[in-house]
């Protein structure tokens, strides 16, 4: 190499020979202090100093009394709810209840025109006085003194039972030109008016009974084994809130839709107050069954696994709280609510918060419960 010519020179191959020494020198000092680094990390990891510790939240399990309920929607009808036809023809000629007037069983409600059936049936009478009275002096002139024929006395008798038979199917026909109410109830509608024509077989009033009311609703085929006559029930409707009417079911049906897969159920419970209308949408809650001590746990506190489904309790190992992990079999379940039919066990911490972010083993910090 040839000397440096001047001063100038001479710094210029000062920098270039210093620069890469001092990049050699921080080179080393990096490595080593890399690793000093990496024995100190392995030696945190060996110490434990990086174990996750999770916050979670438990609950005891305990034993109680658990409900499985049927929920469905009815509609309700009147116990009784009849229209009513005229049985004979003529005028009306008389309102006797007004529409939406309690009725009871018999009361008058509209009246026919029955003059012309009235001077029939006082017809009918006279003729049947005249062949009574034939018959009875018949019968003792026949019976007692064997005077007349035995064709004339038979003749007698048959004619006094005709003709009193005759009075009594013209009575019959003059009562019903008074159109009753029946059964106890209320005179819902009224179709006809002073004047109008009826004739047998039309319909005139429409009376309900409102004491007792009935819910019907379709049951699915798949609880046809757990309901039957007797069964529990409980009626409560959005227009009513606050009211619950307990009750029990009255009649099961013997068949199932081939529309909609259901078998019809009714509830007949009393209606004191007559708040319930017929036609009302019932919400219906039938009890399926009853677990006296069954272990029921949140269904969010299961957790899916590749062949069924876990719970993680809360345990003590000497050192703390770990996790464990239960496979569990499932019962029924009921509003957000599942019965464990096998894997846990009463009294154990069941981890009811934090349990999807926990493994079987993890140490975890109970923080509620």
């Amino acid at each position: 190499m040839m000397a440096p010519r001047n001063t100038e020179e001479r710094k210029i191959m000062d920098r270039m020979w210093i620069r890469p020494a001092l990049w050699g020198a921080v080179a080393l000092i990096a490595a080593g202090c890399g690793d000093a680094q990496a024995d100190d990390t392995e030696q945190q990891q060996e110490a434990g100093a990086f174990s996750r510790v999770i916050n979670v939240e438990t609950l005891e399990v305990r034993p109680e009394l658990f409900e499985e309920q049927i929920r469905l929607t009815g509609v309700a009808l009147a116990d009784q709810d009849v229209t009513v036809s005229a049985e004979e023809s003529g005028v009306i000629r008389e309102v006797l209840a007004e529409k939406g007037t309690r009725v009871t069983e018999g009361q008058a409600l509209l009246k026919i025109d029955d003059a012309v059936l009235r001077a029939q049936v006082n017809q009918a009478r006279a003729q049947a006085d005249l062949a009574a009275q034939t018959w009875e002096r018949r019968q003792r002139l026949w019976e007692d003194d064997r005077v007349g024929s035995e064709l004339a006395y038979l003749e007698a008798r048959f004619a006094a039972e005709q003709t009193a038979a005759n009075v009594a199917g013209l009575e019959a026909r003059l009562e019903r030109t008074t159109i009753r109410a029946p059964f106890d109830g209320v005179l819902d509608d009224r179709s006809v008016e002073v004047g109008s024509m009826v004739s047998p077989g039309q319909e005139v009033a429409r009376v309900v009974a409102l004491s007792t009311v009935k819910v019907a609703a379709g049951m699915p085929e798949r609880y046809a084994a757990d309901v039957g006559t007797g069964g529990s029930a409980v009626v409560h409707f959005d227009v009513l809130p606050g009211e619950r009417f307990p009750a029990n079911i009255t009649y099961v049906g013997a068949s199932v839709s081939p529309q909609n897969r259901t078998f019809p159920i009714e509830i007949r419970m009393a209606n004191p107050r007559n708040l319930i209308k017929p036609e009302m949408v019932a919400n219906v809650v039938v009890e399926r069954r009853t677990i006296p001590e069954a272990l029921v746990v949140p269904q969010d506190a299961l957790v899916r696994v590749e062949d069924g489904y876990v719970v993680f309790v809360a345990e003590e190992d000497g050192e703390g709280m770990v996790a464990r992990a239960r496979p569990v079999e499932l019962g029924p379940t009921q509003n957000n609510q599942v019965v464990i039919t096998s894997g846990l066990e009463a009294g154990e911490r069941l981890i009811v918060v934090g349990q999807r972010s926990v493994a079987a083993g993890d140490r975890i910090n109970v923080v509620g419960g």
